[in-house]
């Protein structure tokens, strides 16, 4: 910050139809002294800058929105909260002390009905007139329903030139408004006043479809924070009182009943049942809890009672995760919108240029007819127009982030959409990715002392881990009723396992490759630890003051849709490689059963050494879910995080999988693809049209009415086509029945990969 005085503000905007609309309030706002990185985002109707509020007031701000045509709360506001939407206010205390009460919670009210908007009562208005001075034709001598399309024009016209002017002069002056206005005005001067009622009419009719749209594409949205209940059953002193879902606080116990939606997220404390997790994965199968499952907030209870500790305070739970992430992609534009950005202020002062060429060089170096040339240069005018070429990004770009948080794939913006479609090389992880994460101690070998022994030291290290494989060893421990050995400085050894101060001895507990630097590794261990890899196993080995005490071998098991995902992205034309740090043995014979190519016993630097060489040839995504994983994440050209990884891994992540199914990678590339397809579907719309009236219009062909259903036309025909990807349905073909499983942890000490 600069000083005391400077501190980012947010408004919420109204009446932003398209991104013409988002460029005409950040224009309004950036001229202003003080003011600085200002981010409109049009779907989320968001007005986020820094304010030095010493050179400009936010009272300033939001005049000199409200001076060109929209609506401005700042977030939070009684104002902003009942028209709904999916920004949460930051003023909203959420899931602790001060909490809003449920009873005192602003109730939301739904967007009111077209006809009810501004635009609509304008279509209404416009319409009525004009048929009004239609019906006078019929009825009235020619001078006096002349004077009636006159009056219909101009009443029509006032709140568009009202806008125009305003836009003018915070130098906007070349806006779809002032267009609008010199058009109809001119035709009234060249005695053209029923085009000129038309042309208003249709205009209207136009804004008013692109308001529908994009509330069309709002609400899809919105309707994903919609998903968590307002109340939910909280246990006190072994009774239940129903409270406000968002004052929930970790650690507290809440009843969920059959039928009734998750109001957290959290993880089971006791009861089985199945839970309904499309709402928010899109998973149409639902998934077996029991205790120690996790669960989100907004899956439905579908058959038992289910006791669940709440893991997550509401502002940070699954819902608000992906509303938040939607929210933010909004703000990161494909290199493509930026491109289009740039043509079109070329573009239209290009037109309006054309159009004044038209209507003088004709008449002055040819002999034309002044109202003939001019009538004509007032069509080139609205064709000028670029709302629906600059809408023809952002409008398919939402409809994709929208659909893909509707099928658990969430992708932070235009770039990385961008990014995914030009993919030809996948990198995954292997530990919680392609496998399950979940580790089972297949053998255990003692080489001194005995079994008990042995995993007491193993389980006493590995202690509160959470990493797989040393989650697995005190599992195994717990099973044989061994409790594990008091161990006092422990720590991670970085890709090679970890280690503690049991009884005065150092003990550790890591892969073959540690054992083999501290100079344990004797020629019969080796061959005991090959053989036991060869079989798909992942062996770690105990050490005592660097000597083996024993080995215990671990067997991950690939996920059921491993090879099928692998196969897809064959399909899509697109290669695969497994980067592991486990053996090369193990990491063999899980890659022959996936059909994959595989880069075994990699360090976190190597995967990142790995992922850049691969970088250097091909567009790369990366697959992971550890902080191990997180630095190759961020190497790659995409980085996509496993929904059931760490934290760090989703926060370093380009994208994320919510569902731990890895058919939803090639979907994800599917969609994007989709997305891009569906842009390129939209320039061709937007430009092919207006080159098509262009011609015609120089020509004669096509007069005003037809330029101005050029230009709202193609706007709508490019907003109907981009909403054609909320119905998208990237994992649709490659559904497979899954074994129900009880959903993992991922963790931070990577032993082997």
């Amino acid at each position: 910050m600069a000083d005391g005085n400077t501190a980012q503000r947010e408004w919420r905007v109204t009446g932003m139809d398209c991104g013409a609309c988002a460029a005409k309030v950040r224009g309004a706002v950036e001229r202003l002294p003080g003011v600085a990185d200002v981010d409109v985002a049009l779907m989320s109707e968001r007005l986020r800058l820094t304010l030095d509020e010493g050179e400009t007031s936010p009272e300033r701000i939001e005049k000199a929105v409200r001076g060109i045509g929209f609506g401005i709360s700042p977030k939070g506001s009684k104002a902003e909260r009942p028209k709904g939407g999916f920004i949460l206010p930051d003023d909203a205390v959420i899931g602790g002390a001060g909490a809003v009460p449920q009873d005192s919670a602003p109730e939301e009210t739904p967007d009111p009905a077209w006809y009810q908007t501004m635009k609509g009562r304008l279509v209404l208005g416009s319409g009525a007139l004009l048929a009004a001075a239609w019906a006078s034709r019929l009825v009235l001598p020619a001078e006096v329903s002349h004077w009636a399309f006159v009056i219909a024009t101009l009443i029509g016209l006032i709140p568009v030139a009202r806008r125009a002017f305003a836009m003018a002069q915070v130098g906007m002056p070349f806006t779809i408004e002032m267009l609008m206005t010199i058009a109809a005005s001119g035709a009234l001067v060249i005695g053209e006043p029923e085009e000129a009622a038309l042309v208003v009419f249709l205009f209207a009719v136009g804004e008013l479809l692109e308001g529908v749209s994009a509330g069309k594409a709002r609400n899809s949205i919105r309707a994903l924070t919609k998903l968590v209940p307002k109340t939910a059953r909280l246990e006190v002193s072994n009774k239940t009182r129903e409270v406000a879902a968002e004052a929930l606080s970790v650690g507290q116990i809440v009843q969920v009943r059959p039928g009734d939606r998750v109001p957290c997220d959290g993880e089971v404390v006791s009861g089985t049942s199945g839970v309904d997790e499309s709402p928010v994965t899109g998973e149409s199968v639902p998934r077996l809890k029991e205790p120690g499952a996790d669960v989100f907030a907004g899956s439905i209870n579908t058959e038992a009672l289910l006791r669940v500790r709440v893991t997550k305070a509401a502002a940070d739970n699954t819902i608000a995760r992906i509303v938040r992430l939607v929210e933010e992609a909004e703000s990161v534009r494909a290199p493509t919108e930026r491109f289009i950005d740039r043509f079109s202020r070329v573009y239209m002062p290009a037109v309006v240029g054309m159009a004044a060429l038209v209507a003088v060089v004709p008449p002055l170096a040819f002999g034309g007819g002044w109202d003939e040339w001019i009538y004509r240069a007032l069509a080139l005018l609205l064709i000028g127009c670029p709302c629906a070429l600059v809408i023809s990004v952002p409008a398919s770009i939402t409809s994709a982030l929208s659909a893909g948080a509707r099928n658990g794939l969430l992708m932070k913006g235009g770039a990385v959409i961008e990014a995914a479609a030009r993919v030809t090389h996948v990198a995954f992880d292997k530990t919680g990715t392609l496998t399950h994460g979940k580790p089972r101690v297949t053998d255990v070998q003692v080489l001194m002392g005995n079994e008990a022994d042995l995993l007491a030291l193993a389980a006493g290290v590995e202690n509160g881990s959470s990493h797989p494989l040393g989650q697995a060893i005190c599992g195994a421990a717990k099973t044989g009723g061994i409790d594990p050995a008091a161990a006092t400085q422990s720590r991670a050894l970085a890709g090679k396992g970890a280690q503690a101060v049991i009884a005065g001895a150092t003990i550790c507990v890591g892969s073959p490759r540690l054992a083999a630097e501290r100079g344990a590794l004797s020629e019969t261990l080796r061959a005991q630890v090959e053989t036991l890899e060869t079989q798909g196993k992942t062996v770690v080995i105990v050490l005592r003051d660097d000597v083996a005490q024993g080995l215990i071998a671990l067997r991950d098991e690939p996920r059921a849709d491993a090879a099928e995902a692998v196969a897809q992205l064959s399909a899509l034309g697109i290669s695969s490689v497994m980067l592991t740090g486990d053996n090369r043995r193990t990491a063999s014979a899980i890659a022959e059963g996936l059909g994959i190519d595989h880069r075994a016993e990699l360090m976190p630097e190597d995967k990142v050494a790995a992922i850049q060489n691969l970088t250097a040839e091909a567009r790369v995504m990366m697959i992971g879910d550890g902080i191990n994983d997180a630095p190759a994440l961020a190497a790659a050209h995409v980085g996509v995080a496993m929904g059931s990884g760490t934290d760090v891994a989703l926060e370093t992540a380009d994208a994320a999988i919510l569902r731990d199914r890895v058919t939803d990678v090639p979907g994800q590339i599917r969609l994007a693809r989709a997305a891009m397809g569906n842009i390129r579907q939209n320039i061709a719309i937007a430009l092919g049209l207006k080159a098509v009236f262009l011609v015609t219009t120089i020509f004669g062909i096509t007069g005003l009415w037809i330029a101005i259903l050029a230009d709202t036309g193609a706007t709508v025909l490019v907003t109907l086509n981009a909403l054609r990807l909320l119905f998208f349905r990237p994992t649709t073909a490659e559904r497979l029945a899954e074994p129900r499983r009880r959903p993992t942890t991922h963790g931070t000490n990577e032993t082997t990969g």
